[in-house]
């Protein structure tokens, strides 16, 4: 069985859903970044002794929280010693607009895990965007480099739509999938 950890940053408790979802489909440990951008107390072993890592954050003005990129600054202590060579990675990320410049906060979760020497897992699924399609559709907003999801800046946490939490179950399963294949 492969190890997998969820390791997110949440500010008002979205992405925080979300993350859950990820690791329940990848049925993977949380790990979360708090408020002041540093893990808990076990978290960095957590994480070394890890098949697989997925990062979450919200996208903030077009990027991850500050808080996670503190995080991402730490995690340099790793990088120099190539703790986190060849693990399987995966990223996702939820803000408030449509777009909001998501795809800018994966490609810098992407280049993080590529830094770290790391196989990066695309979403694989195929985007909903026919006309039949509707907004609770898996893969709505047609990502693939990663998981996306969109919640209204006034929507509380119950108020997540289903098809972004679904596509979260089914990428944290495609993630813990392909972890296992690569591990043997």
């Amino acid at each position: 069985m492969a190890k997998i950890a969820v390791v997110y940053h949440s500010g008002y408790g979205h992405t925080q859903r979300l993350a859950q979802a990820v690791a329940e489909g990848a049925d993977a440990q949380l790990i979360a970044i708090d408020a002041d951008g540093d893990l808990p107390e076990g978290a960095w072993d957590t994480l070394a002794e890890a098949d697989g890592i997925i990062f979450g954050t919200p996208t903030y003005m077009g990027s991850p929280s500050w808080q996670f990129k503190k995080f991402a600054d730490a995690s340099s202590k790793a990088w120099f010693s190539r703790a986190w060579q060849d693990k399987v990675f995966g990223g996702f990320t939820n803000s408030a607009s449509l777009n909001g410049d998501k795809q800018v906060t994966l490609i810098a979760l992407q280049t993080l895990a590529s830094q770290h020497g790391g196989i990066w897992v695309s979403l694989g699924m195929l985007p909903s965007n026919s006309k039949a399609a509707q907004r609770n559709d898996p893969n709505n907003l047609g990502g693939s480099v990663g998981l996306l999801a969109q919640s209204p800046s006034d929507a509380s946490v119950q108020e997540m739509l289903p098809g972004d939490l679904e596509t979260g179950r089914a990428y944290g399963a495609r993630v813990a999938q392909i972890t296992r294949r690569l591990r043997g």
